[in-house]
């Protein structure tokens, strides 16, 4: 979390629309009276053997709910009851800052592959609590009692003097959420180091253990790190682990993001907090996703020279070379940042698309069953920029 391009802050967000930090900078009492709505997302690693047909479009609009941002995503693998053939479904949800707007996690659902939209459901309530940085996640084998195909849902959950990332789970594709668990609470929304809140979470089934990343403000050793937690149950879970500390106190890792590779490898990108208004982006890469932090952290450079900052988020794209495609977007960029390389640090180009910048703009690859053609088809659903007002709109781009 940071402070500008990145802020964790929720509750004293202008009516403009800004994002996760600048909420509490300005004082709880500017903040009274206000709710606000959350969204989620989904994994970020699909293999793109899509079907023909899918032809790059967008931005379409999903909702022009004012103050909504963070968007995300989630394609779902199974057709639902009454399709037939492929599925086209995907879901879509969104943090959202604004007055009188209800709790929780709006999601939109789309069955003509985002094209058009329409309200679906939603995840948690609750009354004096504002819920931000959501995730959506689709199980993709049955896993502790849930069933493969049970979506489950990621957020932080949070008042004027605590922060929880909470987890619910669905069975009936998205419409309703039921409560599992709360992984880790922390301190008052406040991003400024010596505050203790947890924020951002992301989630991946790893082997026998749901893996839930998140940052985290508590060790007394860091302004903010990166850390995750396990479950094998969706009730207990294990002891926090560190993926990305800073060089210094000061330094701030956020936001973390993660997608399977090419050779039974993962990425994980992060902002790197080194002042309160610079974030590059930086990444590492390991052969297990549960072991990031003994991985040396990198700048992500073009061949330009150029560093992304604010908010990234990866996926992965079995399309481009024996590699596959590495896709980043920042805030800082309308462009995506590629790697057909593996992620050489050499190796990064710039990809202009129709789809605007967004903070934390989500993206996966799409997959489709049947098909043996890669045609590199990757869905894009986007938000405001950070500090801005834009509406929630989906696209779907085409690799090179």
């Amino acid at each position: 979390m940071q402070e500008h391009q990145s802020a964790h802050s929720p509750l004293a967000a202008p009516p403009s629309g800004v994002l996760r930090r600048a909420f509490l900078k300005t004082g709880a009492a500017a903040a009274a009276g206000v709710g606000l709505g959350l969204g989620v997302a989904s994994p970020a690693y699909a293999r793109t053997t899509t079907r023909p047909g899918i032809q790059p479009f967008g931005p379409v609009t999903i909702t022009d709910s004012q103050g909504a941002s963070y968007a995300r995503g989630l394609r779902l693998s199974e057709a639902l009851p009454g399709q037939s053939g492929t599925t086209r479904t995907t879901l879509a949800t969104y943090q959202q800052f604004a007055f009188g707007k209800p709790g929780g996690f709006q999601i939109y659902r789309s069955d003509d592959d985002g094209r058009t939209w329409a309200p679906w459901g939603t995840v948690g309530a609750g009354a004096g609590r504002v819920w931000l940085q959501p995730f959506l996640y689709e199980l993709p084998r049955p896993f502790a009692g849930l069933p493969q195909g049970a979506i489950l849902a990621a957020g932080n959950s949070l008042d004027f003097s605590s922060t929880k990332i909470v987890l619910y789970a669905s069975t009936d594709h998205g419409k309703t959420f039921t409560y599992l668990s709360t992984v880790a609470v922390g301190g008052a929304p406040n991003p400024t180091n010596g505050f203790t809140p947890v924020w951002e979470p992301f989630l991946l089934l790893n082997h026998d253990r749901l893996v839930c990343y998140y940052s985290d403000q508590r060790d007394p050793l860091y302004g903010q790190k990166l850390a995750h937690q396990t479950s094998t149950d969706l009730v207990t879970w294990g002891p926090v682990v560190n993926d990305a500390v800073g060089d210094a106190y000061a330094n701030r890792p956020g936001m973390t993001t993660i997608a399977r590779i090419a050779h039974h490898k993962w990425i994980m990108t992060y902002e790197y907090g080194v002042s309160d208004t610079y974030y590059p982006v930086r990444y590492k890469i390991a052969s297990d996703p549960e072991e990031f932090g003994d991985a040396p952290s990198i700048a992500l450079v073009d061949q330009d020279g150029y560093a992304p900052s604010s908010a990234p988020y990866v996926s992965w794209a079995d399309f481009g070379g024996p590699d596959g495609t590495i896709i980043v977007s920042a805030n800082s960029d309308a462009d995506f940042f590629l790697n057909k390389a593996g992620g050489d640090p050499g190796a990064w180009t710039r990809l202009s698309t129709p789809m605007p910048r967004s903070y934390s703009r989500f993206s996966a690859p799409i997959e489709s069953p049947g098909s043996l053609r890669r045609t590199g088809s990757v869905l894009v659903i986007s938000g405001a920029p950070y500090g801005a007002s834009a509406p929630i709109q989906a696209g779907v781009i085409q690799l090179p």
